[in-house]
């Protein structure tokens, strides 16, 4: 249904929202490994993320990522839009020309609603309703001798199975 670009986003902030991290600050590779992605591609997500305000990041050895507002208030039709822009179709679907909203063709209507009913599961679904915080911790805590950490999965799943 989406990109894998808006899928490593949204595993990430799923990540982010695990009842084990809110509040703390992931590095980018702690989320690369913990979802299953590359690296240097998970940086580049996570820092046009960042610039739509949905999550923060601090520099240094402590810092990373973590959400820039409460789970509950983000919607996955936001991240999806952080990444996939929603598009208007002003065409008439009877013609080749634009629909006249004054004078609407036969489709125009029900179109509109087909359109709106297909984008409302992801304006009100939120981080929240998805993260599982039945999980296992996915990243285990850093120390305060290290910056190193070291990633811990739940048993009965592999890397690439941790969050879906």
């Amino acid at each position: 249904m989406f990109g894998r670009t808006a899928d490593y986003a949204l595993r990430a902030l799923l990540l982010l929202a695990h009842k084990e991290y809110h509040g703390r600050y992931l590095r980018a590779d702690e989320i690369a490994h913990a979802i299953g992605a590359p690296r240097n591609y998970t940086s580049k997500v996570l820092n046009e993320v960042a610039k739509a305000g949905l999550i923060k990041s601090s520099r240094g050895p402590t810092g990373g990522f973590q959400l820039a507002k409460a789970a509950h208030t983000i919607s996955v039709g936001s991240v999806v839009d952080v990444f996939v822009a929603p598009t208007v179709n002003s065409r008439c679907l009877n013609g080749n020309g634009p629909c006249n909203p004054n004078r609407p063709c036969a489709a125009h209507h029900r179109w509109t609603s087909v359109i709106r009913a297909q984008r409302a599961p992801l304006d009100t679904t939120t981080i929240a309703d998805l993260v599982d915080n039945k999980l296992a911790p996915l990243v285990r805590a850093r120390s305060r001798s290290t910056t190193q950490a070291s990633t811990v999965f739940h048993p009965s799943q592999d890397r690439h199975n941790v969050i879906r």
